[in-house]
């Protein structure tokens, strides 16, 4: 089932919505009292308050939320946020965020920044950690950097565990699901010492076997396993001083690099290959759910987080210093294009590829901030960043007796899997910034305010002797200076924005501001690589992004506290990043679209329409145009890659009491994606599709348990979650379904 559903039609529907609901609680004034929505708290400026009263476009989510929307990963509540899109890819780690346009690539910074706990996430492969025991979750729109921290172009994710308290307390959750999935997740936390000491420890454990087929192997393609541990210890060491020590720990075993190279003319239903460039043109429509790779995709995931957060409440004024740590290391294998059963198509095609990644960073952030009831309110900072990253990337000769585990040394010599090609690279990145804003009430209705940030990022590349494709003149084992580049990219990024009270339900709001995601190294060699395989301009260095975001908004509270009708429009202008692969040498290249015009808007609302019944929808339009593409000009005009002209969401939840002791919860939510490209030439397009999610449960009418069975993807929309330019395409996930026990103490 597709709905296809434009922007003209979308403004209709919220106005029809609005006016029927407008009706219906009108009705229901003439008889039984109606509750009224939630106030939804948030620190979408670093201090708590209403969502209502932030001059920006938001979608929060609270604790209720995430438990009634079953949100277990990233996807699930992107999902219901309009103007976000994710694509999933390739391994545990790699995805692919888009907001309002502005889009995460491979090897690339993220377009928001993700900040869990206080503590801003340093690396895009953490995001794809499971979900659970979340107290709240917030996306804002628009350029947050100052208040946020790095990579806050597109906006940032804030996202809040369930704190330590001083009762002991917890729950624990069992699931079974499609693809022989089952997992357990539990939480317990309580005081250590009363009145000064409390923890709280979360844990989950994830094994699925798989939805998708390798009919060359007979087994699923696509399994995953998973154990995320958290621990925080809030220590109260005196009435004015509070330490939060957070640490966590993710490993995931799984599948990886589960692509189809459409041009691959299969003999018959056989995974014997006729012809590998001989079959269809490629199509980010065409969609095939089995694979046919005669190795099955490997991936290993570590992620170790530490962190050290201090809180002094002086008089008037708030000290906080964090301290973070942080390690990624990930290894994928896999069969190499064009991925499948054959070995060294005319020798020299469907080898074997692996891609190891080690990243370890510590980050240190001081903030000063006002903590009084004045108009005006203010916080000043500084942060410092060091990151070392080793990547590698290799393919080699498949001779059917597995792949070799690559990862600082190639391995030429093997028997087993002799390496083809070898490129790698040490990057040792330091990053400061300086940034503070400040809020003032000139009046009860008018609010104005200043941010600004400075950033600095050296980035210094260090070439391993080793590879293959290319290394700089001089550049060997004995003469490491000569294997040695460095680039320093800043910028200076202001915002100023205005609040407006029309009155108590009303305001409206607008805002400038610029955002920025550092420049950096490709690999070296990759520039040589792609001109060699017939793609010019890549080259190994690519510029910082700079993206200028105006927007104008209002939100409103209706209908008596009963209609909560938000709506924002925006125009930005950038210089994004553009993924290019190269499938001889597996080599991953980034590159500059020199200028991008980005406008849209989101329009949200959720109305109370009974007692436990409660509608929601939301609406997401981005138009973007290539203005400036010095490396292909025939792109100017087409639309920006990895964006979707449009996301629609629609939703209803019903809760009620079947006893005095049993209640029942039923919802389902309905997305609709736009078409997108993905590429500039914009080749191909994926069509809009629809994806359906539903849930039924029964639950304790005092929150002692539930049992709960839900549906993703209920129509079983046949999709490409990724679509690569050259036709490499990676299959969305199907239908897919769970059943849920959860108990609390």
């Amino acid at each position: 089932m597709k709905i296809s559903i434009g922007k003209y039609g979308a403004v209709s529907l919220f106005a029809l919505m609005a006016a029927n609901t407008q009706v219906i609680l009108a009705q229901a004034e003439d008889g039984d009292a109606v509750s009224v929505l939630e106030e939804i708290i948030v620190t979408a400026r670093m201090r708590s308050e209403s969502l209502q009263d932030v001059p920006l476009s938001e979608t929060a989510f609270s604790a209720q939320a995430i438990e009634d929307s079953r949100i277990d990963t990233v996807d699930d509540f992107l999902q219901l946020t309009p103007n976000v899109t994710l694509a999933n890819s390739q391994s545990s780690g790699t995805s692919f965020m888009t907001i309002r346009g502005i889009s995460q690539v491979r090897n690339g910074e993220a377009p928001v920044a993700v900040v869990v706990d206080g503590v801003l996430q340093i690396n895009s492969r953490q995001i794809t950690q499971a979900m659970f025991d979340l107290q709240t979750i917030e996306v804002l729109r628009g350029p947050q950097g100052a208040i946020y921290g790095r990579n806050a172009a597109g906006g940032a994710i804030l996202i809040t565990s369930n704190q330590p308290s001083d009762e002991l307390e917890g729950y624990v959750r069992g699931t079974i699901g499609t693809g022989n999935e089952y997992s357990i997740q539990a939480a317990v936390g309580g005081p250590l010492v009363e009145d000064k000491v409390n923890f709280r420890i979360a844990a989950k454990y994830q094994d699925i076997g798989g939805y998708l087929d390798n009919k060359q192997l007979g087994v699923k393609a696509d399994s995953v396993e998973d154990l995320t541990i958290r621990a925080i210890v809030e220590a109260k060491l005196s009435e004015k001083l509070t330490t939060t020590l957070r640490g966590s720990m993710v490993r995931t075993d799984g599948s990886a690099l589960n692509f189809q190279f459409q041009s691959v003319d299969f003999d018959g239903d056989s995974c014997n290959t006729f012809n590998p460039f001989g079959g269809p043109a490629p199509d980010a429509d065409s969609v095939v759910r089995v694979f046919c790779a005669n190795n099955l995709g490997e991936n290993e995931r570590d992620i170790d987080d530490l962190s050290l957060k201090m809180v002094y409440d002086g008089n008037g004024v708030t000290f906080t210093n964090i301290f973070a740590y942080n390690r990624v290391t990930e290894y994928a294998a896999g069969d190499q294009f064009p991925y499948t059963n054959e070995v060294d198509i005319f020798g020299i095609f469907d080898g074997t590829q692996t891609q190891f990644v080690d990243i370890d960073a510590w980050s240190e952030e001081i903030r000063i901030a006002s903590n009084d009831e004045s108009s005006l309110q203010w916080m000043v900072g500084a942060y410092y960043l060091e990151t070392n990253r080793f990547i590698s990337t290799t393919t080699g000769d498949d001779n059917r007796q597995g792949i070799e585990r690559i990862e600082r040394d190639p391995k030429f010599a093997s028997t087993v899997n002799p390496t083809l090609s070898f490129i790698a690279d040490d990057n040792d990145n330091r990053a400061w910034a300086l940034f503070g804003n400040a809020s003032y009430n000139i009046s009860d209705d008018l609010e104005v305010a200043v941010a600004i940030r400075y950033d600095e990022d050296k980035r210094v590349q260090n070439i391993s002797p080793l590879n293959t494709v290319a290394i700089p003149e001089g550049c060997t084992a004995n003469t490491l200076d000569n294997c040695q580049q460095e680039r320093t990219y800043s910028r200076l990024q202001p915002k100023v924005s205005a609040k407006y009270s029309v009155n108590d339900s009303a305001n409206l709001y607008a805002s400038y501001g610029e955002g920025f995601r550092s420049g950096q190294f490709n690999q070296f060699g990759v520039g040589t690589a792609a001109a060699g395989a017939g793609v010019p301009g890549v080259a190994d260095v690519v510029d910082a992004e700079i993206a200028k975001t105006f927007e104008i908004g209002f939100k409103s509270d209706l209908a008596d506290d009963r209609l909560r009708l938000n709506a924002s429009l925006f125009h930005t202008k950038t210089n994004p990043l553009y993924f290019v692969f190269i499938g001889a040498v597996g080599a991953q290249a980034l590159v500059n679209i020199d200028d991008v015009r980005l406008m849209g808007g989101e329009i949200e609302a959720v109305a109370k329409i009974a007692d436990g019944f409660d509608v929601y929808a939301s609406f997401g339009y981005t138009d973007s145009e290539v203005l400036a593409d010095s490396l292909n000009p025939a792109n100017i005009g087409n639309e920006v890659p990895y964006v979707a002209k449009s996301t629609f969401n629609l939703g209803a939840q019903y809760r009620t009491e079947i006893t005095n002791d049993i209640g029942l919860v039923a919802r389902v939510d309905y997305e609709a994606r736009g078409a997108q490209f993905w590429d500039p030439e914009n080749s191909t397009v994926r069509s809009a599709l629809s994806l359906v999610n539903a849930r039924i449960g029964i639950e304790d009418t005092d929150g002692e348990w539930s049992v709960t069975g839900s549906v993703r993807n209920l129509t079983d929309e046949v999709y490409n979650s990724e679509w690569v330019l050259g036709g490499f395409a990676h299959p969305g996930q199907p239908r897919t379904w769970h059943l849920d026990v959860k108990m609390n103490f």
